[in-house]
């Protein structure tokens, strides 16, 4: 069983740079895609209801923001969209979705920055974090093997930048934001990248300014968590940087489908 997940930065100007192409080859069960920036009806037919997915999108409230959508071969049993707080559920970043005894968390977390990017949404994103924590923890603790995908909008470790000196006072790598990370992993969420590749140079976002994704001078902020229930079925994790389209990849990991059992 293969899940996918992308930052797509806008799913109309993605499909121009060959979206559907790629979600036809990608071999995926599951796609779940961040920053959608469109509502359903904003969406040529293809790609509100393709031919043999199951489609699901959430939008926010502000026209061409954020936004995630699922796409899965099998219909969930149930999706939830709601945090149970105005502030979060209006900017449209989530979707719990329910396959037997999976649970899969597509999630774009919010960006730290400002307006002027001055860091004043880092609190914000912080509640935001802890939120979706203690929902899905209610999850795990009932027994559900629960995966949380998506743009994490911060990089965890020193490794998972290519400078961390010069961005230690940059949203997504500052300290406050690292600890909440580092809390889940402390939690019992497991990097599925992390357990199969060590090494450094390995990102899944980069500056759109020219020559840096060729430079590979990028950011891994985006992420495939497991509860311990389902890392028991996760076989491998992998990057995607060769697939164009938005400066974020997609990032995915190979399951045995037993996990909905």
């Amino acid at each position: 069983m293969r899940i996918l997940s992308w930052n797509v930065n806008g799913l109309r100007a993605c499909e121009k740079k060959g979206f559907s192409r790629w979600l036809e080859g990608c071999g995926a069960d599951v796609v779940a895609l961040q920053e959608v920036r469109a509502r359903p009806e904003q969406l040529p037919d293809h790609l509100r209801a393709p031919r043999d997915w199951h489609v699901h999108y959430v939008s926010a409230a502000r026209p061409g923001y954020s936004g995630v959508a699922l796409f899965s071969r099998e219909a969930p049993d149930r999706v939830v969209t709601a945090l149970g707080e105005e502030r979060f559920d209006a900017e449209g970043r989530l979707q719990i979705a329910s396959f037997g005894r999976l649970v899969i968390a597509n999630v774009y977390f919010p960006n730290g920055n400002g307006k002027d990017r001055d860091n004043s949404r880092i609190p914000y994103k912080l509640d935001f974090y802890r939120a979706l924590y203690e929902r899905l923890d209610r999850l795990r603790r009932g027994g559900r093997r629960v995966l949380v995908m998506g743009d994490f909008n911060t990089a965890h470790r020193e490794i998972d930048l290519a400078r961390p000196k010069a961005n230690v006072k940059t949203s997504g790598f500052r300290p406050e934001e690292r600890e909440e990370f580092e809390r889940w992993v402390q939690g019992g969420w497991t990097d599925t990248f992390r357990t199969f590749e060590q090494g450094e140079g390995h990102y899944s976002w980069w500056s759109q300014r020219f020559g840096v994704r060729e430079r590979n001078v990028g950011w891994r902020i985006d992420y495939v968590l497991a509860s311990k229930a389902a890392m028991r079925h996760v076989r491998g994790a992998t990057l995607h940087p060769d697939v164009l389209g938005s400066d974020h990849c997609p990032v995915g990991i190979e399951l045995d489908p037993r996990i909905r059992d």
